[in-house]
């Protein structure tokens, strides 16, 4: 009988002790509420934590902690919860992200790039694909400026979209954000266009990258394991192109070599013997003269056993 009472006792406790607890997690969901509903956001948050705190599980609870860190600007704080909460419930998903984007069009506002791109970012994990807007230019700058490239890309390409006018000065960006991460055939055509935009004097620096991503990619192409006549004349206009730009000054002579191999790979002799006599006339030419100077000569003294492949 005392055995059966103390049974008893104990479910009693554990059923009174279970509705204790969720009546002061109502309690402070409540109070939280009301705190919220006089924006007092500091005070909502401390009651609905500790209704967190208290092992609340459902999901609206941690719901009101992200919409209140929301209101209070606290992104990173904001964010954190609202994939912890969209992640059991998706239906929050929507109320997430009309929050960090408004939270990401105030820090625009505000000129601070590292809010907005983290509430951008956080946006996007919920719903991916979600149009930017007029952010898409700071973005694109904002992951430039700090060395991330390919992120700042789809940016620059979205505000591009959008643009009446091609500014120079971004078309100038996205080739070397694409020259960055090494796509140097975007990145070629980026820089032609910016040289196209700017007047002759303002073209020191882009010529500089035109010559540079022109012999890479030359460079790529008569090296790669299968080399068609397709491929050849494309690197030979590109060699054409480091000559016609003049830079970088310190690859002219490799580039008249480049392109003395190119022709010579072609069977075009006579402009390759050309080519490789055109390095003794650059400005340090280096150990490089010897070599031009070797295969002109052998192209030159070994003409009657290449009657065939010289044309």
């Amino acid at each position: 009988m005392t055995q059966r009472l103390l049974s008893s006792l104990v479910i009693i406790c554990v059923i009174t002790g279970a509705c204790s607890s969720r009546a002061t997690e109502e309690s402070a969901v409540r109070r939280g509420d009301v705190a919220f509903a006089q924006e007092d956001y500091e005070e909502a948050l401390a009651e609905y934590r500790l209704a967190v705190r208290q092992g609340a599980s459902d999901p609206s609870i941690t719901g009101r902690v992200a919409h209140t860190y929301a209101m209070m600007g606290r992104v990173d704080d904001a964010g954190a919860y609202y994939l912890e909460t969209s992640s059991k419930e998706d239906s929050f998903a929507d109320q997430a992200v009309s929050d960090l984007m408004r939270l990401a069009l105030d820090a625009k506002g505000n000129n601070d790039r590292f809010a907005m791109a983290t509430a951008v970012e956080i946006a996007l994990q919920l719903r991916p694909g979600l149009g930017v807007g007029d952010m898409s230019l700071p973005l694109a700058q904002h992951y430039f400026e700090n060395g991330e490239y390919g992120r700042a890309i789809p940016f620059y390409q979205s505000a591009m979209a959008d643009a009446t006018d091609s500014v120079p000065e971004i078309v100038f960006e996205i080739a070397q954000a694409y020259e960055e991460i090494g796509d140097c055939d975007h990145a070629l055509i980026g820089f032609e266009r910016f040289r196209e935009m700017v007047r002759p004097w303002e073209r020191g620096e882009v010529d500089w990258y035109i010559g540079t991503c022109a012999f890479s990619l030359a460079r790529d192409l008569r090296s790669s394991p299968v080399v068609g006549e397709l491929e050849l004349e494309r690197a030979l206009k590109l060699v054409d192109r480091i000559v016609e730009v003049g830079e970088p000054r310190n690859i002219q002579a490799q580039a008249w070599f480049e392109k003395g191999e190119i022709l010579d790979q072609m069977g075009v002799c006579e402009e390759a013997m050309e080519a490789y006599e055109q390095v003794r006339y650059v400005d340090q030419p280096g150990p490089l003269l010897d070599r031009a100077l070797r295969r002109y000569d052998e192209i030159r003294f070994g003409r009657g056993l290449e009657e065939e492949r010289c044309r």
